[in-house]
């Protein structure tokens, strides 16, 4: 059973940083697509980065280009969300979700929640400005 741990969320001032975790377990592949969506109430949930944890490769979202950053630490099986000069549009859910994958994420019409398998619990990002 995979299992998607997010935290690092929390309460920040417009231009600040946060760093989210994703800590995965119970993977029975080495190849998957991570990816990191946000989500505010009424609206659609929204792809912000991705990694193809089998070749490295990375996407982000018009949005969290030069802002954010996505990486891994393979020895904790964890995914990061670095973001930096945060803005109050941030201001969301964040969800970890993951598709096991031998051609890397899927992202030809950019990030879509449907295309996700595995899903963490969401860790709140509140922006104030």
């Amino acid at each position: 059973q995979v299992q998607l741990v997010e935290s690092g969320g929390g309460s920040v001032q417009a231009g600040g940083s946060l760093r989210l975790s994703c800590a995965a377990s119970g993977y029975t592949s080495s190849r998957y697509c991570m990816a990191w969506f946000r989500q505010v109430p009424g609206r659609e949930r929204e792809g912000v980065a991705a990694m193809n944890i089998g070749g490295g490769s990375t996407y982000y979202s018009d949005s969290a280009k030069g802002r954010f950053t996505i990486s891994r630490d393979n020895e904790k099986n964890t995914v990061y969300l670095q973001m930096n000069n945060l803005k109050s549009e941030d201001t969301a859910m964040y969800y970890c979700a993951a598709l096991p994958s031998l051609w890397g994420c899927p992202v030809s019409v950019g990030l879509l929640a449907s295309d996700f398998r595995y899903w963490g619990q969401g860790t709140q990002v509140t922006v104030s400005s």
